[in-house]
């Protein structure tokens, strides 16, 4: 397959690299150091278009493939993985609310997301359903009236929460007790304003990395919200969630893919400008095959996440295969490089003083995020071993 970029998405890209640049790379370590999460300039990407990448063109956003997000997140997580990665789940959540809510939801919410002046949080996970998204326990009932949904429950592990302004949140309004309403059948999806009477947010939780954007339990205790503010109808909750955890996976496996790149062009540099014995380290073959090893592996990673952003634009009925490949291939590798370039730049990679550090620590959760990576190797065994002719790999 011809992954040959046409103008535009030459563009796309170099604008991104641009921003990242100018506007994240200069900042990602006091951000980091002093974990700020950087509203403004998150608002700036929006200007460009960058927080309604894939959000339908009458909503607001850019109306542009998942091949072109894939593009714009890995050239933005060059410069902050943490900041990109927020930007990813800001995008998800916009094109859950522009693509399935109701108009009135979309006239709203939809401008003020598009463009970055709302930012978004997206609540599926819970402190005993992660992996397991299907066993969720946070509820969302219809009060007597039915004009309104009543929604007690938590969610863990909330990119941004208590600092954006709108929550997709999962709830289950199934009856789990009836076969028909159980486990995956039985979740619906809901928009609620972040400031909802209600809504309780715990500790900011001190992380390994990403720690430019808060991460927060949130708790809901008798949340009214209009039923209007349902996204679909009863029932649909997970099969959005599935559907934004397919472009998701291709999201967050660009994330580790730029800042891999990032972690190799330091290794380059620092390969042809330190000297041990007498001459460059770049001389000493056990770091050449280093280097030459990690820059094979990144561009195995990108062809594959690229297939697989492929494969999703075009509805292909393995889109979903593709994109668990993709993900644990990528985020697997990019951790590997950043890895290696640590080992590379030896003490000095440890110290703050480089950035190396941080790419190792940001891109780690990438292979929990989205699906562990164990969790990829299932789905990816499991449709394996339902089909017929593995031919259809080729």
């Amino acid at each position: 397959m011809d992954f040959t970029l046409n103008e535009e998405q030459q563009a796309y890209r170099d604008a991104a690299q641009a921003f990242a640049n100018k506007e994240l790379a200069p900042n990602a370590a006091q951000w980091d150091g002093e974990a700020i999460f950087p509203v403004d300039i998150i608002k700036k990407a929006g200007e460009l278009g960058f927080c309604g990448i894939y959000s339908p063109i009458e909503s607001g956003g850019l109306g542009l493939s998942r091949l072109d997000a894939h593009l714009i997140f890995e050239a933005l997580s060059h410069g902050c993985t943490s900041t990109a990665a927020y930007i990813t789940i800001h995008n998800m959540a916009t094109w859950m609310i522009t693509s399935f809510g109701n108009q009135q939801l979309i006239d709203q919410w939809g401008q003020d997301l598009t463009s970055g002046n709302k930012l978004a949080s997206y609540c599926l996970t819970e402190p005993n359903a992660g992996s397991d998204a299907a066993s969720l326990k946070t509820t969302a009932r219809l009060d007597d009236s039915g004009d309104h949904y009543i929604i007690n429950g938590s969610k863990c592990f909330i990119s941004g929460a208590g600092s954006t302004d709108v929550l997709v949140m999962m709830a289950r309004t199934g009856d789990s007790s009836k076969p028909e309403q159980s486990g995956a059948k039985g979740i619906s999806c809901f928009l609620i304003p972040a400031n909802a009477e209600g809504i309780s947010y715990g500790r900011k939780e001190e992380k390994m990395g990403w720690n430019c954007q808060p991460t927060r339990m949130i708790s809901f205790e008798d949340v009214k919200i209009p039923v209007g503010n349902r996204i679909g109808n009863e029932g649909e909750g997970f099969k959005f969630a599935m559907k934004g955890l397919d472009g998701g996976r291709i999201n967050i496996a660009s994330c580790s893919l730029g800042t891999a790149q990032a972690a190799l062009e330091a290794s380059q540099r620092y390969m042809n400008e330190r000297e041990q014995f007498g001459k460059p380290i770049a001389n000493f073959q056990a770091l050449q095959f280093k280097l030459s090893t990690m820059a094979t592996e990144l561009v195995a990673a990108r062809q594959m996440v690229r297939l697989a952003a492929t494969k999703l634009d075009n509805g292909a009925p393995d889109a979903t295969l593709y994109c668990a490949m993709a993900k644990r291939f990528a985020t697997d590798a990019g951790f590997q490089i950043c890895n290696e370039a640590m080992q590379i730049h030896g003490g000095y990679g440890y110290i703050r003083e480089y950035p190396i550090e941080r790419y190792m620590r940001d891109t780690r959760v990438h292979q929990i995020l989205e699906g562990t990576n164990e969790v990829m190797n299932h789905i990816v065994a499991r449709q394996l071993l339902a089909i017929d002719d593995l031919e259809i790999l080729k």
